[in-house]
């Protein structure tokens, strides 16, 4: 049927006139929602109890502060409401019976960590310098080292233990949420200005993003629940933990092109992109007496008929006409995305676009690249697979934007063997002793390579170096459990396991406990994680000014196991003066800036008081020289704002006690961007000026936080 002037229909391909597009009003309630109870799993929120820690206040940037309704001009822009709050699911789980002396009678566990009950938690053993270093154990395809246990969820307090169907529960109160922003608010308000709530920044951005995971990690952990990124999305909503609600044309404050993200609820979260499952978000403004909607970004999947892989343009297909609960297909209409797409392309406004590409660390994952601006430059329509007419649009990236789509089909490339990498010196540097080539790379001057040294996946000790007091590791067979209390290691990490999928670190400790090499589980036990070797496949590669570093070809997401830092274990009395300008020393004795990394307690309904401390408190100070013997963590270079953390990790072996210091992802980081973590400073050095620690060496980090000097 032919296009009727001011009705929204998809006109005749072959008889199409766009000035009619200019004449079609769009609908005037189109203000994009979060989805309800019809459309997906609805967001489950639990409220925080208590205050927070004194150390830390958290961001709840939004306070008690309503969305606005009025509809806003040109340069204007909307409020996106939280959903409605829902009270917490209480979720308990019963650890694996134990007939052992020091098990806990009955004793049931809720969201949080174990009740400090005799017998459960082990006190760490004293740090004794190890003997010499172990073997890494070779990995077992055993399907039967699974843990087979799962614990109960959705288990509320003095349940009988029968299954009960979770009802929802629905505030009755139309201001309930609002009434739970403004209360929390007041327990969690950092004392941000209302401006920056709404424009947020990097620190802003970066806070809510790290909360935002630390949550799901915890939640994942103890449920081990598919709906743990849905219900971490709910209980920060809830709380108002968004930055960037203001909604905007063009860039968002406190985002990079380049960056990256593992759902769309992230980017909703901060501001990049406000639709939870519509690819098209957009903002309607005043025209005259009408409203008119302009397209603000663009979820392109890479799964649709006609979107292309070209980095610098997309084809983009409208959104409608998909096939009804009868099967039946229809044309896309000319309205809401389609038609901000449209207004779009005649202003002439960029539009932000996010990549979606399948997650290589999981089957069904998704990662969002945040590819920069873009333009619309025409829209056509044509017959789809269906049949029916579809909206297409063309969308050129603007110039002048770092790459980000660009590099990651470049290093798509260079994994298969496509293209050559410029400026590869040596493929692997490690000849083979890592389960991951590392390539040495050199596309800035002449230089060669780096200085020479024997490389190491571990640690090496001196003879001088003698072991006082033995352990003994866990005895369990398969892979050990969460929550059995029969399983040493277990218990001396509070009963759960440290790590996600046997890849992600958790929640930071005082020390972690891995099973070592002569605990009779397999060798893919999940609590092994520092010992199978690099996840990711990195590169080192020479910087602009700060000699080598070192960066991953991988996406790699907050909480995932890098690499340990190898060397040769030096006993700090007898370190010489002359070796104290070591430039390759990991020494844990520095002075290290505080920061935040764990989830908080309240937000997964526990007791504020049972909150993990971050602070390592090694018996005896660690140190480490990877001048002649290290790895790849030799070339990570300082930052005073890092994006990976060292966390240190026992392992029990030949009973032995092994202390390595193992690295961490803190945020998502992207392909090609450097991995950088805090030096600290020397205590005899140490000299405090202002709020700034000096230390022996210039920084040349460029973070906006830098404090100028390290070492």
């Amino acid at each position: 049927m032919e296009g009727v002037p001011g009705v929204n229909t998809v006109p005749n391909p072959n008889h199409y006139d766009k000035s009619i597009v200019l004449d079609v009003k769009p609908l005037r309630s189109l203000r994009p929602i979060f989805p309800n109870g019809n459309q997906g799993p609805p967001f489950v929120g639990g409220p925080p109890f208590g205050s927070s820690s004194s150390e830390y206040s958290p961001f709840f940037p939004f306070g008690g502060q309503q969305p606005t309704q009025d509809t806003p001009d040109l340069n204007q822009t909307q409020h996106t409401p939280p959903p409605s709050f829902v009270p917490p699911l209480q979720s308990y789980r019963t650890p694996t019976a134990s007939n052992g002396p020091s098990s806990s009678s009955g004793t049931k566990r809720g969201v949080g960590r174990p009740k400090k009950t005799s017998g459960v938690n082990t006190p760490p053993p004293s740090f004794v310098p190890p003997l010499r270093s172990y073997g890494t154990p070779t990995v077992s395809n055993d399907p039967s080292s699974s843990s087979g246990t799962k614990r109960k969820v959705g288990r509320p307090k003095g349940s009988t233990g029968a299954k009960k169907k979770q009802e929802k529960s629905v505030p009755k109160e139309p201001n309930l949420d609002v009434q739970v922003v403004k209360r929390f608010s007041a327990d969690f308000d950092s004392g941000i200005s209302v401006a920056e709530r709404e424009d947020g920044n990097e620190e802003l951005v970066s806070s809510v993003l790290m909360r935002f995971d630390a949550v799901r990690r915890r939640l994942s952990q103890v449920e081990y629940a598919k709906a743990a990124t849905s219900k971490a999305a709910g209980t920060l909503m809830s709380n108002g933990v968004r930055t960037n609600m203001k909604k905007r044309v063009g860039t968002v404050p406190g985002i990079e092109v380049g960056d990256i993200f593992f759902s769309r609820i992230e980017m909703c979260l901060v501001g990049l992109h406000m639709q939870t499952m519509a690819g098209i978000d957009y903002i309607t403004s005043k025209v005259g007496a009408d409203e008119e909607p302009l397209a603000t970004s663009i979820v392109s999947s890479g799964r649709y008929d006609g979107e292309a892989q070209d980095p610098e343009s997309l084809i983009y297909s409208g959104q409608g006409g998909n096939a009804d609960k009868n099967g039946q297909a229809s044309d896309q209409k000319l309205e809401r995305g389609n038609l901000a797409l449209e207004k779009s392309l005649r202003k002439g406004n960029g539009v932000r676009v996010i990549r979606g590409e399948e997650d290589p660390a999981s089957k069904t994952g998704k990662i969002y690249i945040y590819d920069g601006l873009y333009s619309i430059s025409e829209s056509w329509v044509e017959k789809g697979k269906s049949g029916c007419n579809t909206f297409k649009y063309k969308l050129v990236r603007l110039p002048g934007q770092p790459p980000a789509f660009g590099a990651w089909k470049s290093v798509k490339k260079w994994e298969q063997g496509l293209t050559t990498r410029t400026g590869l010196i040596l493929p692997d540097l490690t000849s083979g002793a890592e389960s991951k080539p590392v390539s040495l790379v050199n596309d800035v001057d002449e230089e060669k390579g780096p200085a020479y040294f024997t490389y190491i996946s571990s640690l090496k000790y001196s003879e001088t170096f003698k072991l006082t007091q033995t352990t003994i590791g866990c005895s369990c067979h398969g892979s050990c459990a969460p929550g059995d209390l029969n399983c040493s290691c277990v218990r001396r990490n509070g009963g759960d396991l440290p790590y996600l999928n046997g890849t992600m670190l958790v929640s930071r400790r005082p020390m972690i406990y891995e099973c070592g090499p002569t605990c009779p589980c397999h060798a893919n036990c999940k609590n092994k994680v520092i010992q199978t070797g690099l996840k990711a496949r990195l590169e080192v590669f020479k910087t602009a000014n700060r000699g080598w570093g070192l960066r991953s070809w991988d996406p790699i997401r907050a909480g995932s196991f890098i690499c340990e830092y190898a060397g040769e274990v030096k006993d700090k009395g007898k370190f010489r003066a002359d070796q104290e300008d070591d430039e390759f020393v990991f020494d844990t004795s520095r002075v290290y800036n505080t920061f935040k990394w764990n989830y908080e307690p309240a937000l997964v309904d526990e007791d504020p008081s049972d909150e993990v401390p971050e602070e390592f408190n090694l018996p005896s100070p660690l140190l480490i020289s990877a001048k002649n013997f290290g790895n790849v963590a030799r070339f990570m270079n300082h930052s005073c704002s890092p994006n990976v953390l060292w966390q240190p990790v026992i392992c029990e072996g030949n009973g032995e006690s092994v202390v390595h210091i193992a690295f961490f992802a803190i945020r998502h980081i992207s392909p090609l961007a450097e991995l950088t973590y805090d030096y600290g400073v020397s205590p005899t050095s140490e000299a405090s000026i202002g709020s700034f620690i000096h230390g022996k060496r210039k920084c040349l980090c460029g973070s906006v936080k830098c404090r100028g000097s390290f070492g």
